[in-house]
Formats: structure tokens, sequence, C-alpha cells
């Protein structure tokens, strides 16, 4: 199962993507692995020499029986040491940002990450990008008209 955040790749321009683990809840990830997992709001930001995924809404799991829960809790990554101090020195070198990209289940089981180092874009990008991508799509429809 594979949760996209797509607001993420419309809002930022994606530099550099990264593969982390999520220290989760045995509940969470059962509610994962039914894809209910909702990245929209989310960020990724790194304190302390550890990275943490903040405001990303998991919904327990229905079975589960968990009083006190929180599904908006902040969750920490899990990352290497080298990958930490890299992505570190790239958020201050500029005005940059880590987002969560998409939430997935490796063949193994195992629940991944995918955070996307970006810069955010202003409206004037994302109107071009639009604009592009209506071109594309008419040149294509054109295109099928011709052949067929």
């Amino acid at each position: 199962m594979k949760n996209v955040n797509r607001s993420a790749r419309h809002d930022y321009f994606i530099q550099d993507t990264v593969e982390a683990g999520i220290q989760l809840l045995g509940p969470e990830v059962k509610s994962i692995k039914q894809g209910r997992v909702k990245l929209d709001a989310s960020h990724v930001r790194i304190l302390a020499g550890e990275a943490f995924l903040i405001n990303a809404s998991i919904p327990l799991y229905e079975y589960s029986n968990m009083p006190d829960y929180s599904p908006t809790r902040t969750r920490k990554l899990l990352l290497h040491k080298n990958q930490l101090v890299s992505l570190e020195t790239k958020l201050k070198q500029g005005k940059l940002t880590l987002i969560p990209l998409s939430c997935y289940t490796t063949g193994r089981g195992i629940i991944k990450l995918e955070i996307g180092l970006g810069r955010a874009k202003q409206t004037r990008d994302k109107r071009k990008e639009l604009r592009k991508r209506a071109l594309d799509r008419d040149v294509e429809r054109a295109l099928r008209e011709k052949e067929g």
C-alpha cells in the first residue's frame, strides 16, 4: 500500500529524496497497512540530531483499545547519522524544507517514509506548471487524433 502526499509536489520543487523508517506503535502499523494515513499538513524537523515527523495523521486501528491515543502525535524517523548530517547541512544552506512525499510498505512488511528536500513554489511557478501540463495534454490529444 502506498499513500502519496499529492500536494507536496504541487507546492514544492523537490531537489533530493531520502527513505526513512518510522517509529510506530502496533495499532498505527495496522492502520497504515489499511491505507489510513494523511501526510497533507505534515512536515519533518531535525531536532537535537534526530528527525521527527510532525502533524501526520494516522487514525487509530479500529479494533485496538488505546484510550489516550493522539492521531497527530510526533513520530521519530529512523535515519543513518550521515543522512541526518547531510540533510541538516543542506537545510542550513538555503530556504529548504523537509516534506514527507509518500508512506509505503516494503516487500517484507516494513513501513517506510519517503522524505523530500524541497523549496517552496511561488504562485506563478504553479501556474506555469499547470499551463505546461495542459499544453502537453493538448499535443498528445492532437497526435492521437491524427493517428486514429
